[in-house]
């Protein structure tokens, strides 16, 4: 028997009938009238070759067939409006692991904030952390592999993702301490377009949106880059930096970590105005939006991260214009 055949909703009559006792019940659960039950019972006799329910009295008594139906009915119904409802989650309870993927900058400052709540809010399930270059190799949000990312709110401008911005970030630089031309904190516009400089290509060995936003404040400052390092993470940046005369730009929460780690210090630079702050943000895909394991993830992240100058609001999405 083709199932593509057989109308589905013939199960939910009989489910109810079996559920209430009677066509009479079936009918007033249903919304429906005696004689809808009747006729749909009638139907899946025809369709199944089995009187499915006899009388017996003044009840109905099911058939062996139908005795052996009633489980797997009664089953396929949970389940089906379990889908419909959408399923409990209990973050203390639940076991599934949830992915993030993120910088390397990410995991000096905000990665420990999250493995903190996680262990706390989630403590029997499991935390995964993948680089961006998995997640863009794979595309993991759109694809499922990975619940959500952190990145500039401006990652998020493609079509079927939402955002939820969490802290400005401020562009600062790093130098070693006992930098023979830069003896104060302030970086003037003079001594950066004079010095050599290490650039960070972070994602698949490519310039990213941050490193956009990075081109945009020199260009608008009239600054020039003397590039003579290029790497992929923010530690081997600061390593390089540490033990030669090079200057980096990164972010202000990840230098101070890095200052805390290595013979580095913080440098100012002096440009007017001074450039405003990016905005970091939570980014998913609307494939999870919904889900309520996944927004719980979620709101662990932003309770974790986000800053109090940054409110909340209702997350903006683009939304697709293809299936996702």
């Amino acid at each position: 028997m083709n199932l593509s055949a057989v109308d589905l909703n013939l199960f939910l009559v009989l489910h109810a009938v079996l559920e209430t006792g009677s066509a009479t019940g079936a009918a007033r659960q249903l919304h429906v009238t005696q004689s809808a039950v009747s006729n749909a019972l009638a139907r899946l006799r025809d369709v199944l070759g089995d009187p499915l329910l006899v009388r017996s009295g003044r009840g109905l008594v099911a058939t062996p067939r139908c005795e052996a139906l009633r489980p797997l009915i009664t089953s396929a119904v949970a389940q089906l409006q379990a889908a419909v409802d959408g399923h409990q989650f209990d973050p203390a309870e639940s076991t599934r692991q949830f992915t993030l993927a993120c910088g390397d900058n990410q995991h000096l400052y905000d990665l420990p904030l999250v493995v903190e709540a996680f262990a706390r809010r989630m403590p029997r399930a499991k935390l995964r952390v993948v680089s961006l270059d998995y997640l863009i190799a794979s595309d993991g949000l759109a694809a499922g592999d990975v619940d959500v990312t952190l990145g500039p709110v401006q990652v998020a401008s493609r079509e079927g993702f939402f955002a939820e911005p969490l802290y400005l970030e401020d562009v600062t630089f790093i130098a070693r301490k006992d930098h023979p031309r830069l003896r104060g904190t302030v970086l003037t516009k003079e001594a950066f377009n004079a010095s050599q400089q290490v650039d960070l290509h972070i994602s698949h060995g490519r310039p990213g949106v941050g490193h956009r936003l990075f081109e945009q404040l020199m260009k608008e400052h009239g600054l020039t880059q003397n590039v003579v390092l290029t790497v992929s993470t923010f530690i081997a940046a600061a390593v390089a930096v540490s033990r030669t005369d090079y200057v980096v730009g990164m972010p202000a929460r990840t230098a101070e970590a890095l200052c805390g780690m290595l013979p580095l210090k913080q440098l100012t630079l002096e440009v007017s105005p001074k450039s405003p702050p990016f905005t970091m943000a939570l980014i998913w895909h609307t494939r999870t939006h919904e889900d309520p394991g996944s927004r719980a993830f979620r709101e662990l992240l932003i309770d974790a991260l986000r800053d109090g100058s940054v409110p909340r609001r209702p997350p903006a999405v683009r939304p697709s214009r293809r299936a996702s």
